[in-house]
């Protein structure tokens, strides 16, 4: 089973989540910016940590064998502070970099005017930097933020092809499917969605522009959902087929959006003894760790 993870914040995770990972059949993720848990007191801030999604965390990847892209936007939650604004003029520059498949997350948290207007900004950034978006759902409201979302987006100069929208379940997959846009499910151990859940729902809807993803970060979460998932399609009756359009090839359509896509891990550097900026993932002075391999 090959799994590409759409949406999972390695920054919040460990190297023993990498090798697990790895070790379960996944070979690629899209890691969006979000908000920290601690508030964010300057732009500064934001592109330090834009850096690192650029650069040590695709690194860090690499080192277990799993391409890392990332998305890059304001995200909601921080765009209601004053503070945070000047992000957006800042965008245009990280938006041109190749290990960027999409601006996001962006949407709502609470769904106010400053959300409104980065919102629309950001979907502006992205049509004219040929990029889809990542769009999260308020995980209140979720119906009423969905409406809204849709709205904005209809209004803007991204086609709704070119739009994920993310943190669906039952009461919002429906108008997000009639709406024309790519369909995102996280699945958590206590919240948001669960396995049983999401195969009920691609038994309901179909596979088809299907994305599932852990959204793993610094709150009670699970890296191998996505596997788990697929491991419970398996057992439902669902073809080796469904499962690799919904783990693999959706995603890879989705992001491959972009036109940047790398999935060639040849490429990059990969030896456990290479480093990142004068720093590697070793820590003690211990031998370097045996490279991944196939299973």
């Amino acid at each position: 089973m090959r799994i590409f993870d759409p949406h999972i914040h390695m920054t919040s995770r460990t190297t023993d989540d990498y090798e697990a990972m790895y070790a379960a059949g996944v070979r690629a993720v899209v890691e969006p910016s979000f908000w920290l848990g601690q508030p964010r007191t300057s732009p500064a801030s934001f592109y330090d940590y834009f850096d690192s999604l650029l650069g040590w965390e695709p690194f860090r990847a690499a080192q277990h064998g799993i391409a890392h892209h990332c998305t890059l936007a304001l995200n909601p939650k921080e765009a209601n502070d004053p503070r945070c604004a000047p992000v957006l003029d800042e965008l245009p520059r990280y938006l041109v970099k190749d290990g960027v498949v999409a601006v996001g997350e962006i949407g709502y948290d609470s769904m106010t005017p400053a959300e409104d207007t980065a919102l629309a900004a950001q979907l502006r950034l992205a049509a004219d930097h040929g990029l889809p978006a990542l769009v999260h759902t308020p995980h209140r409201d979720k119906l009423a933020g969905l409406r809204r979302t849709l709205d904005v987006v209809k209004e803007s100069a991204l086609p709704m092809d070119r739009v994920l929208v993310d943190h669906l379940n039952e009461t919002t997959v429906k108008e997000a499917k009639d709406s024309g846009c790519w369909l995102g499910f996280s699945v958590y151990p206590d919240t948001k969605m669960d396995e049983e859940r999401m195969v009920a729902i691609l038994r309901e809807y179909g596979t088809a522009r299907v994305l599932v993803n852990s959204a793993a970060d610094w709150g009670r979460s699970d890296p191998l959902k996505t596997r788990k998932v697929g491991d419970l399609m398996r057992a439902e009756g669902f073809t080796e087929d469904d499962v690799d359009q919904v783990l693999w090839r959706n995603p890879v359509a989705f992001y491959g959006l972009s036109g940047r896509l790398d999935l060639d891990l040849d490429s990059a550097e990969t030896e456990a003894t290479a480093t990142h900026e004068g720093n590697s993932i070793l820590r003690g002075g211990g031998a370097p760790a045996a490279a991944p391999t196939e299973r």
